[in-house]
């Protein structure tokens, strides 16, 4: 298996011509906050000779598979297995006080999209399970199985932005009392039955439901809204953070937060701001980038990404 050929890291070089400021010297720090495949890392290793790599994920597989494309590099690379939020936690048992660059690499990855059996795509009958984690917590069957409608309806509506969110909701409380709802074939059978003949050439029905039931199952976005906030912490002033974000709620929380961190704190009517009162971090993107036409044609998961970056220019007064 060549890793190169089946895994293209999203927007590579921008992600490197960004961090590459907070690199270049001895002894830096790169998180790699959604490891993966190792993609992004395995190019920061190479052409950033004297940093070191701290890597997080949540997968034991890609940490394998990682650690294995990672081998060359061994004596500078420490793994850890943690969701992103952890990164606090990874740098104290690494020794390390301050990364100097951090990437998130948000969303499910190339492995578990290509892996059928872990049910993370509607366009493959497989159990329902979409943990990204498969050693622990709950399944989508899990969820499809135990949660109410009302519940069905809110993680729909809020993490798939569904507008169907409660005819599905409805539909599933119905399947589940004849038979388990366990495989993705069966639930994608009951979406399109449920859908509107009017709406059923507006994108496929199972899309915006599979998104919410992946992210409620990992709770990524509760892990996003601590991850963020710990990442700014652990950076080193004069450190970069980069975000890649591939659906509209990841990418609005990291606006929100990155903009937060970002204005200035001083009190209305004050004519002089003061240095405490300044902007910790700045922006270094205007809005949100995106890949370019070229690399969505090479890899079309390079469509829906959203690259968000800042760099912190202080310590807390």
């Amino acid at each position: 298996m060549n890793l190169r050929d089946i895994h293209i890291p999203v927007m590579l070089e921008r992600c490197v011509e960004l961090l590459a400021p907070a690199l270049d010297k001895p002894g830096a720090v790169y998180v790699d906050g959604t490891l993966g495949m190792g993609g992004h890392a395995e190019a920061f290793l190479e052409r950033f000779p004297q940093a070191r790599l701290v890597g997080l994920d949540r997968d034991p597989n890609a940490l394998r598979i990682a650690g294995e494309r990672l081998a060359p590099f061994a004596d500078r690379v420490t793994l850890v297995h943690t969701v992103y939020d952890g990164i606090r936690d990874a740098l104290d048992a690494a020794g390390i006080e301050r990364a100097d660059a951090i990437l998130y690499d948000l969303g499910v990855s190339s492995l578990q999209l290509d892996e059928a059996e872990r049910g993370f795509a509607y366009a493959q009958d497989a159990p329902l399970d979409m943990r990204m984690d498969p050693t622990g917590g709950i399944t989508a069957a899990d969820v499809l199985a135990t949660y109410g409608e009302g519940d069905l309806r809110r993680i729909f509506e809020r993490y798939g932005e569904e507008k169907l969110a409660g005819r599905y909701a409805r539909a599933i409380i119905q399947a589940r009392a004849e038979a388990p709802i366990d495989r993705s074939g069966r639930l994608v059978d009951i979406l399109q039955d449920a859908t509107p003949a009017a709406v059923k050439n507006a994108g496929h029905p199972a899309k915006r439901v599979f998104q919410a039931l992946r992210i409620e199952v990992n709770g990524e976005l509760a892990a996003l809204e601590r991850a963020i906030p710990a990442a700014l912490d652990a950076l080193a002033v004069g450190g970069r953070i980069v975000v890649l974000s591939y659906q509209s709620l990841e990418d609005r929380f990291v606006k929100r937060l990155f903009a937060e961190a970002t204005a200035s704190t001083s009190p209305q009517g004050l004519p002089v701001e003061l240095p405490e009162h300044a902007a910790r971090f700045r922006l270094l993107v205007r809005g949100a980038e995106q890949a370019s036409e070229d690399e969505a044609a090479r890899n079309p998961r390079a469509k829906p990404v959203r690259l968000r970056a800042i760099e912190k220019l202080r310590e807390v007064s």
